[in-house]
């Protein structure tokens, strides 16, 4: 064996798993297909900063610094990273994209494009959100505008005095609509198939992913009532607006299609100033223009298609049985499908990812200890 464990990603997950492990006595082999620490959020959108507060972000063993302030730009989460890997004594090996996992007699082998790595025990830590997913659209090719997923866009100056068509109303599509309307684009829609949650980031002061904590086990019903209490409270009747009434609760819709709530940080101001308008889900493009599923076309000359990502697992590991049909795995931390192999940061907790991270971290830790005792 190269190692006794495996970890496949560079990010808070992997991290975190590393840093645990090695408080447990155990080193690690942690390999990643980027550059440096941090960088998948290096790379994302100027605006961004965590929904979860500082207090809930941190990873085991650091805190984050107070000077970052309740809610964490995202170029701070990449210096932490960049903090936390170096405290922790943790050198990944960058530059090695994992291609296939098999299990072989006592262990497993990690096919990898510099050869492969073997070790008793894989954790699996590349993000739910790895891969974005392909804007695709009939027709796309007879539209004269730009088509871009959201994970390229970096902030609105390529789009002042511009009409946009931003597809996809979760937390990415929300925000990305509300700095766009913020930051002077002549026009925005936000194009919406599956009708959100939207939330407060905080009620009264509490953040709302703290009020979340004990949602995720809780039942729909005994919870959703509350949810829509709170919503009705704080952010008012948003269909005024042209917002579409969310077909399910917070709670029930999390659980029957994973998508978390979207947390408002602008898009309801917008709303009301009229300066981002709901239309329905974009459809195809025909002639040059996007026709929507209500049958309006419109003429955006910009389409920004936040329309999520895959977890890219199931060229690595859909012929094991350990992931469902999105691709994400069926159990998670300590809890194994197959003996050996552990999945870390690979969910949408209504708590916060970061807040999961660091529980799963410590419970697949010490359940590799224990086998690693046998």
């Amino acid at each position: 064996m190269d190692t006794d464990v495996l970890i496949v990603g560079a990010g808070p997950a992997g991290l975190a798993t590393a840093a645990c492990l090695a408080r447990e006595g155990i080193d690690a082999i942690v390999v990643d297909r980027g550059s440096v620490v941090g960088e998948s959020w290096n790379r994302r959108y100027s605006r961004l900063h965590l929904h979860t507060p500082r207090i809930q972000s941190a990873l085991p063993g650091l805190r984050m610094p107070r000077r970052f302030g309740r809610w964490v730009a995202k170029d701070d989460v990449a210096w932490y990273l960049r903090v936390y890997a170096r405290r922790a004594g943790i050198h990944p090996r960058f530059g090695t994209a994992v291609t296939r996992i098999d299990p072989t007699d006592g262990g497993w082998t990690a096919t990898t494009e510099s050869g492969p790595i073997s070790a008793r025990q894989v954790v699996v830590a590349t993000g739910y959100n790895s891969t974005p997913l392909p804007p695709r659209w009939p027709g796309q090719e007879t539209f004269a505008g730009t088509v871009v997923h959201a994970s390229e866009y970096q902030d609105a100056a390529p789009y002042r005095g511009r009409s946009v068509l931003v597809v996809g109303a979760g937390n990415t599509g929300a925000e990305i609509a509300a700095d766009l309307a913020e930051q002077g684009a002549r026009e925005v829609r936000l194009s919406i198939r599956t009708p959100p949650n939207l939330i407060p980031r905080q009620a009264g002061g509490i953040p709302t992913t703290l009020l979340a904590m004990p949602m995720d086990f809780l039942p729909a019903w005994a919870v959703d009532p509350v949810n829509r209490l709170l919503q009705r409270v704080t952010l008012g009747d948003l269909t005024r607006y042209g917002m579409p009434a969310p077909r399910a609760g917070v709670v029930a819709q999390a659980r029957a299609t994973g998508l978390t709530p979207t947390i408002d940080v602008g898009l309801v101001a917008a709303l009301r100033a009229g300066t981002v308008t709901p239309v329905a889900a974009l459809e195809r493009f025909e002639a040059g223009e996007a026709v929507l599923a209500d049958g309006t076309r419109v003429t955006p000359d910009a389409v920004i298609a936040a329309i999520g990502y895959t977890t890219g697992l199931n060229p690595v590991l859909g012929h094991l049985g350990v992931l469902d049909e999105r691709g994400a795995p069926v159990v998670l931390g300590a809890r194994t499908t197959l003996p050996g192999l552990r999945f870390v940061g690979l969910s949408t907790p209504l708590k916060g990812l970061l807040f999961q991270i660091g529980l799963h971290a410590r419970a697949a830790s010490r359940a590799i200890a224990r086998d690693l005792r046998v």
